[in-house]
């Protein structure tokens, strides 16, 4: 990453509730900040993230928060 600007690199896959399809991503920002990056179809619910990570980064991304979304075809 170029630290003279603000990039960020998927770090996981944010799987759907039918835990096969990947519906979003997580990213890592050069400023160490996480965001999120949703697919075409936008926020749904996740039933994991893959790799898995640290429960501070959960935190920071509100997992609990994720998994109670509205699956894509509620």
């Amino acid at each position: 990453m170029n630290e003279d600007k603000v990039e960020g690199v998927a770090i996981a896959n944010l799987i759907a509730a039918d835990e096969e399809t990947i519906v979003g991503w997580v990213y890592r920002w050069n400023t160490g900040a996480l965001a999120i990056r949703w697919d075409m179809h936008g926020p749904q619910r996740v039933s994991k993230i893959d790799p898995d990570l640290c429960d501070a980064d959960k935190a920071e991304i509100d997992f609990l928060s994720l998994t109670q979304l509205n699956c894509r075809d509620d």
